[in-house]
């Protein structure tokens, strides 16, 4: 069945007085996905607190009660009782994954190792996506993709009789495959081997071992790290508190940067080094952000944020830390554009793939408010003066971190800016309009003007 596209919603924010109070993010995505489906394979009953209930989360749930295991949201809390290892059934019908990359990747190595046919699904946007390297990462421990159009939904799947442990290089960064292939090998008796020459998000890795899985991380002096992890464990079910997630955490953080006078607390945000990319580099920029409450739970490191409006500068951000922060470069672009100097972003090439070209509607969004970039194949360039005129209409290709990063350039802006929608933005950041009103910030629809 098609999945329906709601009715285009733009939306404006004007310059607003200094923003105030606290601001609570939603959960993170990458834990999200990854609490229900380490729910769903463990023994027992897993409770998840602070869920992201946006419609990708959504879908994996779905599938997740799919493959037989149930899942029902009580009060404030998700419950997920599990099947075990290996325990999975046969779906009845396709798993549809909407808009979820995130969630249908990890799937396909949780569900292609079983000895049956899975058929994968998705939106529109989702079934543009190539889905190559999980794939061939797939097919090298004897998954046999029987059905696919050039790398893209809809797939099928189904795992080998007998599988073998296997001794994997990662051909790219990509947290996604590795996962896959993790998830992959809990179902193969024996150790299997992940080999990874540069380091992404780590989230399966900790949650797994938190979930009593065998997992050894072993880093060589050039930074290449080996993991191996055994099949066949006994997961065990675990009370799971889904931290903040700080890709969201990125919108209310630079407009209270750059918006005069402000001062904003944004709790309980995930603060996993392979995350937070973005504070690093706006701490370098010169942003005045304190650590409060840092506390641990469930493998990860948590923190309360301070934000204060600051004086930026402009800072060159080297390719290598893309992995931390790809999600973040629209919402730096904006900090950049009221930087003082000059802010290169470098290794953006993966933005270029996404739902849409995003390296491309940032600049086009930045120039079409009066600020001074330019654009090359895999880098953004951004003149900053410390100030941005606005005044323009973005066009957001259905991309919620465009809407927010240009909603967030209006509130601090000369002239208002606007989006040509926002409804994108509800499944990702449910409370982005309300928590930010609350704080101070302004925004109008052409009915209200």
């Amino acid at each position: 069945m098609p999945h329906a596209v709601p009715a285009a919603s733009p939306l404006s924010a004007r310059r607003a007085n200094p923003l105030s109070g606290r601001f609570r993010v939603p959960g993170d995505r990458s834990i999200s996905h990854r609490a229900l489906m380490f729910g769903a394979m463990a023994s027992g009953r897993t409770s998840i607190e602070g869920l992201l209930e946006g419609d990708g989360i959504l879908a994996t749930g779905n599938a997740m009660q799919a493959l037989g295991a149930r899942v029902e949201r009580r009060g404030d809390s998700w419950l997920v009782d599990g099947l075990g290892v290996g325990g999975f059934l046969e779906p009845a019908a396709p798993l549809d994954f909407g808009n979820a990359g995130t969630g249908v990747r990890l799937a396909m190595g949780l569900v292609g190792i079983y000895p049956f046919a899975t058929r994968f699904v998705g939106s529109a946007a989702l079934s543009a996506r190539p889905m190559n390297l999980v794939l061939d990462s797939l097919r090298s421990i004897g998954v046999a993709v029987l059905e696919e159009d050039d790398g893209r939904l809809p797939i099928t799947l189904r795992g080998p009789r007998t599988p073998l442990p296997i001794h994997h290089r990662l051909p790219t960064a990509s947290a996604q495959v590795k996962s896959a292939m993790l998830l992959a090998g809990l179902l193969i008796p024996g150790t299997t081997t992940i080999i990874e020459p540069v380091l992404t998000r780590d989230h399966t890795e900790k949650m797994l071992a938190s979930f009593g899985a065998e997992i050894e991380i072993t880093t060589a002096a050039d930074g290449v790290s080996t993991i191996a992890v055994q099949g066949l464990p006994n997961l065990k079910a675990q009370h799971v508190i889904v931290p903040g997630d700080p890709s969201s955490a990125a919108f209310p953080l630079v407009a209270a940067l750059i918006v005069p006078g402000s001062d904003v607390i944004i709790e309980n945000v995930l603060m996993n080094p392979t995350r937070t990319g973005l504070i690093d580099t706006l701490l370098e920029m010169g942003g005045d952000i304190q650590f409060l409450n840092q506390r641990h739970s469930g493998g990860e490191d948590i923190a309360d944020l301070r934000v204060r409006s600051s004086r930026l500068k402009g800072v060159r951000v080297a390719a290598d830390h893309a992995p931390s922060m790809i999600d973040d470069y629209p919402a730096l672009a904006i900090a950049a554009a009221f930087a003082e100097g000059e802010t290169v972003m470098e290794g953006l090439g993966e933005l270029r793939v996404r739902e849409s070209d995003l390296l491309a509607a940032v600049a086009k969004g930045l120039a079409l408010n009066g600020v001074d970039c330019s654009e090359g194949p895999d880098s953004l360039t951004v003149r900053g003066t410390g100030k941005v005129a606005g005044g323009g209409m973005v066009q957001t290709r259905l991309d919620h971190r465009v809407a927010m990063s240009f909603l967030v350039m209006g509130m601090a802006s000369q002239l208002p800016v606007s989006v040509d929608d926002h409804t994108m933005i509800e499944p990702s950041f449910p409370n982005f309009v309300t928590g930010m009103s609350s704080v101070g910030a302004q925004f109008d629809t052409p009915e209200s003007r």
